[in-house]
């Protein structure tokens, strides 16, 4: 593989800050929602001091909802706890240059309370977790995660003052794997895709998608822990760079009636000397009995762990029978109407999981991968037989479809808390009561128009 330019050493960045080629560092890390957050730090201050100690900030960044608003029920944080501090604490392996932001470079941070000791509940340190349960296995992960989303003629502030309605999609009719229509969103799609390799990252290319605007941007797939670094720094450096472009771009699951958003997860194992575990020759359908194990817990979890693939009420929306987003809780080879879909060979054996969206967290998520599969491995679960043909209407067990459902199974899976702990469920859980609370008392422009004369 080619080297990743964008990556930095402590050593290139002081040689940077003293050429004055740099004089920002952006130490960030990834919020329950799947946001950066994080803070802009003079490179000076980030070098002398910084760099050695973290930086501070307040621990209610992991006890907020999506409109960053202060919400009761969190362990970690409250009015009674005073609202203290967490530190951020720089991750060296993920320093990079941020081309799209003239001065400036990036920093992805693990969270510590301030005694040294890890916040669990943080989405990067639970799916750190699960990668040390599989380093006690001798197993290394590789995950690709592909993205959509749907790009909008609109600026981000024209689109807020409009109430995301009527707004102009940069196409006006499906332009899956179309160049031509797509061509008009090229000076936007190739500016991210030459700022992501600028950052580190290993673009492989763009594909127009069915919705009108959507696009899918494909990086290479790396160890677990690299890709959802990545994913984050993509999913907001993509905004900022439509933004600068006068155009904004969703990531919703489902922005109208039309294909939603996917965020596809691929996933495969090796073991320390990088030979595949997943692969098999001499086995039906060239897969171990380990991949068999690993995907028979995908589906003996896969409904109590949809809350960390599915995390928010328009998740959901995605799921309808017909429509490329998966609805049976099913594996098939090479089998785009299952939810677990298996392709590959050798070291590229893999399975596809179809169920996030592009809202997901992808730290999350994974972690929820790893700990499915390790629950086949540990039990030696058996795989049923693959769904074969159409498995929309094949009766399998469906994908819970709603927020609700998800977590009512989350709240009482023994799978759940056995694999992140009875902190981190109950965290998530009231993430997702928050969520639920909201949309309850919230009136929609469609109960308005359904309601309004004709009630």
């Amino acid at each position: 593989m080619t080297p990743r330019s964008g990556n930095l050493t402590i050593e290139e960045l002081t040689e940077e800050v003293a050429s004055g080629a740099v004089d920002t560092v952006i130490v960030a890390f990834t919020d329950m929602q799947g946001r950066l957050i994080g803070k802009r730090v003079s490179a000076r201050l980030f070098l002398e001091d910084v760099a050695e100690h973290g930086a501070e900030c307040c621990n209610y960044l992991l006890a907020v909802d999506v409109e960053m608003n202060t919400v009761a029920g969190y362990s970690m944080s409250s009015w009674e706890r005073g609202y203290g501090d967490m530190a951020m604490i720089p991750d060296f392996d993920t320093l990079r240059r941020a081309p799209w932001l003239p001065g400036a470079v990036m920093v992805t941070a693990d969270l510590q309370w301030l005694d040294g000791s890890p916040v669990v509940a943080s989405p990067r340190q639970i799916l750190q977790a699960q990668l040390e349960r599989l380093a006690e296995r001798g197993l290394v992960p590789f995950v690709g995660t592909e993205l959509e989303f749907i790009v909008f003629d609109d600026s981000f502030r024209e689109a807020w003052k409009k109430g995301y309605r009527d707004l102009a999609p940069a196409s006006d009719y499906n332009i899956d794997y179309a160049l031509l229509a797509s061509t008009r969103m090229e000076p936007l799609l190739r500016d991210i895709r030459n700022s992501m390799d600028g950052a580190g990252m290993y673009c492989e290319g763009v594909k127009g998608e069915c919705n009108l605007g959507q696009q899918e941007i494909a990086f290479r797939y790396a160890h677990a822990l690299v890709t959802c670094d990545n994913h984050s720094i993509y999913k907001n450096g993509a905004k900022e760079i439509a933004d600068a472009h006068g155009k904004s771009l969703t990531f919703m699951a489902k922005f109208n009636e039309r294909e939603g958003n996917s965020c596809h997860i691929h996933i495969s194992l090796r073991d320390e000397e990088g030979r595949a575990v997943f692969a098999d020759e001499d086995a039906e359908h060239g897969m171990s009995t380990m991949f068999r194990q690993f995907l028979a817990g995908q589906l003996a979890a896969m409904r109590e762990l949809t809350l960390f693939f599915a995390p928010n009420i328009n998740s959901y929306k995605r799921y309808v029978d017909g429509s490329f987003a998966p609805t049976a809780v099913a594996w098939g080879l090479d089998n785009r109407t299952c939810s677990l879909r298996v392709v590959g060979h050798g070291l590229g054996m893999r399975v596809e999981n179809r169920v996030p969206g592009g809202d997901v967290n992808q730290y999350l998520a994974v972690a929820a991968l790893i700990a499915a599969g390790l629950h086949g491995i540990e039990n030696e679960l058996e795989l049923e037989d693959a769904a074969v043909g159409n498995a929309y209407t094949g009766g399998a067990d469906r994908v819970p479809t709603t927020l609700r459902e998800a977590a009512e199974l989350f709240e009482g899976s023994a799978i759940a808390r056995a694999a992140f702990g009875d902190e981190v469920v109950e965290h998530y859980l009231n993430n997702a009561r928050v969520e639920l609370a909201a949309y309850d008392a919230a009136v929609t422009d469609w109960e308005r128009v359904r309601g309004f004369e004709r009630l």
